[in-house]
């Protein structure tokens, strides 16, 4: 059978995942740092209170919005409104994820084989879908201050020079994750000012992740969405974060720049979305009472992160293994050795029973390993005495 060359990826099991199920196969302890799925993370949830909305008899009635119904557009505006962004539902499309968020908006901007800018390190997400859309992927990095202060979050910077030169005559949009996966960097006030030049000065389009945007280190953050953009500017945005509801399936994108661009840009981004009109009816009926609701779970996700930060820097203060500054998300970059007894970190730390995600699956140097902010106290703990740093 001839399949096409865009899912032609490598499906063999990689070294670690093998060992990893093997472990578990075998019933041996094994302390999971990388959880990061808020549903399985023990956060407490009114389940009637969550399940309830999805009841809305007028659900059961097929009326069809492409860019989503405006009860639930509304929604996402107050969202908005409340982080001091005024954003119109015009200017905004419903989705069923920031995946496909992000393949509609290179559908939109692209051609086959041009190109779009992403950070490395960043999430690996961008890879599968950029191949299925026909988008090739050029990085620009983000560099490390390697005398940062860990206190100060400050410690991530975007190579603006390298971003310059990356851009070629293919080059329809820039992507920045703010704040992003993994490092926690958020764009300085300085860096969102030189993009927003950058992009205006080439006619490319900026695409601004902003799903862990509610989860500061510290200082909340501004939304992208703040302010109108002098380039076309599209944040993204959606439960699976601000809620802590990954299995809802709703995301959003919300268009701003000048007006006659971004009227343009969301006319084709309708078309695009009425195509697959892959919305639901009772989740877009339920949207306004889950982010109404969202406040309590966002201050449990960050009390967790807090207390396990504090108890991350207490387990590496005198051992071989250092914390990365971070200013948000969910996730902790950690500098660890590069070997320990002949084998990986990873490796090692899976022989110790401790499960971390090797730096090099975000594009991070070796000796980096990435944790999850989010795991259970208790594993947490547990996992981090018997991590092999001493």
């Amino acid at each position: 059978m001839n399949f096409s060359e865009r899912t032609n990826w490598n499906l063999a099991e990689n070294e670690l995942a093998a060992a990893v199920r093997e472990r578990r196969a075998a019933g041996r302890e094994l302390f999971d740092l990388t959880l990061s799925n808020p549903t399985s993370c023990g956060f407490a949830d009114d389940e009637t209170m969550l399940l309830a909305p999805l009841a809305n008899a007028a659900a059961l009635r097929y009326e069809p919005d492409p860019l989503g119904m405006i009860p639930a557009r509304k929604a996402v505006a107050g969202y908005y409104r409340d982080a001091g962004a005024m954003v119109s539902i015009e200017r905004l499309c419903l989705t069923t994820s920031t995946s496909e968020a992000y393949s509609f908006l290179f559908r939109l901007l692209c051609n086959a084989g041009d190109e779009v800018l992403v950070a490395r390190p960043s999430y690996p997400l961008f890879d599968y879908i950029a191949r299925l859309d026909d988008v090739q992927l050029r990085e620009y990095p983000l560099l490390y201050d390697p005398n940062a202060d860990v206190a100060s979050g400050h410690g991530w910077t975007i190579d603006l020079h390298a971003l310059v030169a990356a851009i070629t005559g293919k080059t329809r949009a820039v992507i920045l994750v703010h704040p992003n996966n993994p490092t926690g960097n958020f764009a300085s006030q300085a860096e969102r000012e030189a993009l927003e030049a950058i992009c205006t000065q080439r006619g490319l389009a900026l695409i601004v992740d902003e799903v862990f945007l509610d989860y500061p280190i510290g200082e909340a953050q501004r939304s992208f969405a703040t302010a109108e953009s002098r380039c076309l500017t599209f944040v993204l945005s959606g439960l699976s974060k601000v809620c802590g509801l990954p299995q809802m399936k709703a995301s959003w994108i919300a268009a701003c720049g000048p007006p006659s661009i971004v009227r343009e840009a969301m006319e084709r981004i309708e078309i695009i979305a009425d195509t697959f009109l892959s919305m639901n009816a009772p989740v877009q009926f339920a949207l306004a009472d889950w982010l109404a609701t969202r406040h309590a779970l966002q201050q449990q996700i960050r009390e967790r992160m807090n207390a396990n930060l504090a108890v991350l820097d207490d387990r590496l203060r005198g051992t071989s293994a250092q914390r990365f500054a971070m200013q948000g998300g969910w996730t902790a970059v950690l500098r660890v050795p590069r070997t320990v007894d002949g084998k990986e970190f990873a490796e090692a730390a899976l022989d110790c029973g401790v499960l971390v995600q090797p730096g090099e699956f975000y594009g991070l140097d070796e000796g980096r390993a990435v944790i999850s902010l989010l795991t259970p106290p208790e594993i947490w703990g547990s996992g981090l005495k018997l991590l092999p740093i001493d």
